[in-house]
């Protein structure tokens, strides 16, 4: 992880200590309105088990990290004080960030997650002042952090996509952010949602499983046919019979490229692409349509696209309605009640506030549908 380092924040951090003595001026005086309110703490301890001292009332946030689509989530966009610059969202497949454009256009860049390569601006940092920087950083970033801007760091974890760890982090930035409620809220609506889908499939026989494999998989940046998603999340909470299951010995789901020989080897029913793969899949069909006949899903017209369930780290109310359209398309008996639309939006309103968001998706040609990749 490369860390940027600047001096000019001691310098700034300096400055600002002697303007304060300058010219005999005088501290601020507190106000009846400000008087103990803040100067009120409170410790929390964060995911890496530190203990951070806070405000009592957090209204100003800097998140880094994968905190900032937390947050979004929280309904706390409105408290951001500063972004990364991945926080500049053009594509609605980054929805948390998409949503909120307006809203974050003029905040000043604090940092970058771009490409995997971590770096952060203690100067610019200081200078949007926040009561709390939420990040999902390891400890000697977060120590760093600390260390040269003299703020308050609270790290959760960058956890698996609907994972117990993941609700940790939810509910350690309820607390520190005041939002505890909204925290609770959030997690309840994501387990009731997977409730929902291992109810309706995980007792469906194998034999009436069709075999589908996550293929133009999005990690590290798009991919052709050759990238697979493994241990996918999407298809675990819909109990799939997907191609790739136990590929990985970790069982940790993540993207990887496999030969193309492997994906004849499957040959799987029914494939499932990521929009950001799809030209990749298309030019490479225009090149080499040999391998693609071979495939029984190209062949019988079974290639359908979903948006991306990762940009900028894993969405989470994509992935939900992916799964309920995954799930509608396979066990079409066990959904026959769901109205897929319905249920997209009731999703989508929960965790971005816009109910219409399927269309936003449809209408940048990121949305859910059958593919005819030879037209």
């Amino acid at each position: 992880m490369k860390i940027l380092k600047k001096t000019a924040a001691f310098l700034l951090a300096a400055a600002v200590a002697l303007s304060l003595c300058a010219c005999g001026q005088a501290p601020a005086k507190e106000t009846p309105e400000t008087t103990g309110k803040e100067m009120e703490t409170r410790t929390i301890t964060d995911a890496l088990g530190r203990e951070v001292t806070v405000p009592a009332a957090v209204e100003k946030i800097v998140p880094l990290g994968n905190t900032p689509r937390m947050i979004s989530y929280l309904g706390l966009a409105g408290k951001v004080v500063g972004i990364g610059d991945c926080e500049r969202a053009k594509s609605p497949l980054q929805a948390y960030a998409y949503v909120n454009r307006e809203l974050w256009k003029d905040l000043p860049i604090v940092g970058s997650d771009s490409m995997g390569e971590t770096s952060y601006y203690p100067e610019e940092l200081i200078q949007t002042a926040p009561d709390v920087i939420v990040c999902t950083y390891g400890l000697d970033t977060v120590q760093d952090i600390e260390r040269q801007t003299g703020l308050p760091v609270v790290a959760v974890t960058d956890a698996s996509l609907f994972t117990p760890k993941y609700e940790d982090s939810l509910r350690i930035l309820g607390e520190v952010c005041g939002v505890s409620e909204r925290a609770e809220a959030v997690v309840e609506f994501i387990n009731s949602c997977i409730s929902d889908l291992r109810t309706r499939t995980e007792n469906i026989p194998d034999d009436d499983k069709p075999s589908i494999l996550a293929a133009a998989a999005t990690f590290k940046g798009s991919h052709g046919i050759e990238g697979v998603y493994s241990n996918y999340a999407v298809f675990d909470v819909i109990s799939v019979n997907d191609v790739t299951r136990n590929m990985t010995d970790t069982g940790v789901a993540g993207g990887l490229l496999v030969d193309k020989e492997q994906i004849l080897a499957w040959d799987a029913d029914l494939i499932f692409l990521d929009y950001s793969g799809v030209e990749l899949v298309r030019q490479d069909m225009a090149e080499n349509p040999d391998f693609y006949t071979q495939l029984k899903a190209f062949r019988n017209g079974d290639v359908y696209q979903c948006p991306n369930s990762t940009w900028h780290w894993s969405n989470v109310e994509i992935p939900l309605v992916s799964a309920y359209y995954m799930g509608s398309l396979l066990y079409p008996e066990a959904f026959a009640d769901v109205d897929f639309e319905a249920k997209a939006s009731e999703i989508f309103e929960f965790f971005l506030g816009q109910p219409d968001y399927l269309n936003t998706l449809a209408e940048a040609g990121a949305g859910y549908m059958k593919l005819d990749l030879e037209g």
